[in-house]
């Protein structure tokens, strides 16, 4: 057979999804806006890094962040972490405009983040129907009656077995419910420089009635940031949430509506599986 005739046909517009984009130019274009970006948002977050981009096996473009003085705090080079999630969030939410073709950026922090794999479909009921029904086991001969004095003296024995019962059994302890310890009375060293930040983001918030929360902390580092407000008015800040979870919220007195201008335009995110 020929190479024509072994060669499998493809539907129209169909494409390799391990294939770069078909127009050269327009993936060039799409490297180029991510590049600037990225680099924007990552200098005004103090962490600059170097962007290795490769096309994914899914068609997505993947970045590795190689950040030149070392990660943020809560990102580890080769893990995932909100602060990395939260960044890819954002790079998409700001590339997909309406009339541009989406293409989706994944971020990893020192390698390229390993794809996603799919959840498997469940079992249709179906197919649940169609098994096999459990076997019911043959029920047991009756006992037989007890004798009439045995009958009445039954249910005084009974009790007195579940009273010794009672008394030889240990009364359990309730379940120990895990907390997470209060920031508040730690003892931890001081940070100059996080406490001058912390200090700046309560004034923000206090002169500009807005929220905002830090998370992907370390406990010590939640500690620093609460014992630096103290003494700021106008602001509460509170330790919230559990687990990797826990965030420092602050708080205003007197919240102010967000302008419309700032907010984002509604973008369909459903269509983009993690």
């Amino acid at each position: 057979m020929s190479e024509q005739q072994q060669a499998p046909q493809q539907p129209p517009g169909a494409s390799d999804p391990g294939a770069p984009a078909s127009n050269p130019g327009a993936s060039a274009e799409f490297r180029a806006r991510v590049e600037q970006l990225l680099g924007d948002i990552l200098g005004l977050m103090g962490f600059p890094a170097r962007l290795e981009m490769q096309d994914a096996a899914d068609g997505n473009l993947s970045v590795a962040l190689h950040f030149e003085a070392g990660p943020p705090p809560g990102v580890e080079n080769g893990r995932r972490s909100q602060v990395v999630d939260s960044l890819q969030f954002l790079l998409n939410k700001m590339m997909h405009r309406p009339g541009v073709e989406r293409r989706w950026v994944v971020l990893g922090a020192g390698a390229h983040p390993e794809p996603r794999q799919r959840r498997e479909p469940q079992q249709p009921q179906a197919a649940q129907a169609a098994a096999p029904a459990p076997v019911q086991a043959a029920p047991a001969p009756a006992a037989p009656r007890p004798a009439p004095q045995a009958a009445a003296q039954a249910p005084v024995k009974a009790a007195q077995a579940q009273q010794r019962g009672a008394q030889a059994q240990p009364a359990r302890s309730a379940p120990v419910t895990k907390v997470d310890s209060d920031e508040r009375s730690m003892t931890v060293e001081e940070d100059a420089a996080l406490r001058e930040a912390a200090r700046k983001l309560a004034e923000k918030s206090a002169s500009l009635g807005r929220f905002y929360a830090l998370a992907a902390m370390k406990l010590e580092d939640r500690a620093r940031v609460v014992r630096a407000v103290e003494g700021v008015g106008g602001v509460k800040v509170t330790a919230e949430g559990e687990g990797r979870n826990r965030r420092v919220v602050f708080t205003p007195e007197k919240p102010a509506p967000l302008p419309k201008r700032a907010l984002l335009p509604d973008d369909d995110e459903d269509d983009f599986d993690e």
